[in-house]
Formats: structure tokens, C-alpha cells, sequence
């Protein structure tokens, strides 16, 4: 445990700093499992709104530095790659 006062106060920061970017890690699965699963649908026009909304999310949490701005473009490339294969 730590032992200075302000040691206290950082643990205790982190842990709710943990749960805060828990949370935005959550949500980032949430949208792009939502992108995916309109994709499976096979609706296009449905698809693309959902992939739209999960863009937004995307970056919000890569510009968070929750995730890696690389990691973000690849999730996006992907869904994308996905939508313009329904045809």
C-alpha cells in the first residue's frame, strides 16, 4: 500500500481513471459489434449508418489515447472493406 499521502491519492486516481477508460473500451466493442452485426445483416444502406456512428466513437476513444490512433484506421479500413464487399 502506499505510504505518503499523495501516493494514496495517485492509487486512488488510477483506479477510477481504470474504470473510466474501462468503460470507453466497453463502448468501442459496443459500436464496432453493432457495425458488424448490420454488416451480417446484410442491409447496405443500414450498414453504412451504423458505420457512421461507429466512426465517431472510433476516433473519439483513439483521440482519448484509450486505443492506438493505427489500431483505430484498421478497425475502420476493415468495417469499411466490409460494407463495400455487400455490393
Amino acid at each position: 500500500m502506499a505510504n505518503t499521502v499523495q501516493a494514496r491519492k495517485r492509487a486512488k486516481q488510477a483506479l477510477k481513471q481504470r474504470a473510466h477508460n474501462f468503460s470507453l473500451r466497453s463502448r468501442l466493442r459496443t459500436a464496432i459489434k453493432k457495425a458488424r452485426a448490420a454488416i451480417e445483416a446484410g442491409n447496405k444502406t443500414a450498414a453504412q449508418s451504423v458505420y457512421r456512428e461507429s466512426v465517431g466513437i472510433i476516433d473519439s476513444i483513439a483521440d482519448k489515447n484509450i486505443i492506438h490512433k493505427n489500431k483505430a484506421a484498421r478497425h475502420k479500413s476493415r468495417l469499411s472493406a466490409a460494407i463495400k464487399a455487400l455490393g
